[in-house]
């Protein structure tokens, strides 16, 4: 048992305390949470204006074009994985570009847009349809009554979905590496490559992301639960 110990001490120690390896773990783990915010962010505004454009009807009440075009879009990005758009982001549409920060959040907030798009959608149609006709009457256009009415009611109810997707956001980025972004995942594999160890490089890094994910989670409940208490008051 000693012994066992005293081997993963010294694996411990030759991969986060030799040469300060272990801020080469922080600046990784810097760029997963930089990529995954900015991306979170940007996937929540592309979900909401392309929400809006599938639920949007011509005058004889049947799909816009631009209903057509958000459906395309949604369908494209659901059905294709994640690190092929990253390659053709990276490869294709801004080969003249090297900002890999850039192109992980450009394309990381597309896929999860089309995500946060169907959670929207579904929250709007949640909110009941009397809502539009009350805001109507009050002499609200159909976009104001849109955007003061049903939208707000309609976030509300899917802030705790939008946060699950966040946490899966955060665990898709370990494929930047693709992009020479060294971010958590890629940090530890270049720190077993540099140590002929890969269990403790690997092992830590994948209970730093539990813990990250952990305590993300735990922020998701505590929303939650102050959400239905809003609902009783």
């Amino acid at each position: 048992m000693n012994e066992w110990f005293a081997d993963i001490s010294y694996k411990f120690q030759i991969a986060f305390i030799e040469g300060d390896r272990y801020k080469l773990y922080l600046k990784g783990l810097g760029v997963t949470l930089e990529v995954a915010f900015f991306a979170a962010i940007l996937g929540v505004i592309i979900g909401i204006i392309t929400a809006l454009m599938k639920l949007s009807t011509r005058k004889n009440g049947k799909r816009s074009i631009l209903s057509y075009i958000a459906q395309v879009y949604i369908d494209v990005i659901r059905g294709t994985p994640s690190v092929l758009q990253l390659l053709i982001m990276w490869f294709i549409v801004m080969k003249d570009s090297k900002n890999g920060i850039l192109i992980a959040v450009l394309t990381f907030g597309i896929n999860s847009g089309a995500y946060v798009a169907e959670i929207m959608r579904a929250g709007i149609l949640a909110v009941d349809h009397g809502q539009m006709e009350a805001g109507r009457s009050l002499g609200l256009s159909k976009g104001q009554t849109m955007r003061y009415i049903i939208l707000p009611q309609a976030i509300k109810n899917v802030l705790p979905p939008i946060g699950n997707e966040f946490i899966v956001l955060l665990k898709e980025t370990a494929i930047v590496g693709y992009v020479s972004l060294s971010d958590l995942t890629r940090t530890a594999s270049q720190v077993s490559s540099r140590t002929f160890e890969a269990f403790m490089p690997l092992i830590g890094a994948a209970v730093i992301y539990f813990v990250i994910i952990k305590i993300l989670s735990k922020l998701i409940e505590l929303l939650e639960r102050r959400l239905r208490k809003g609902d009783h008051r």
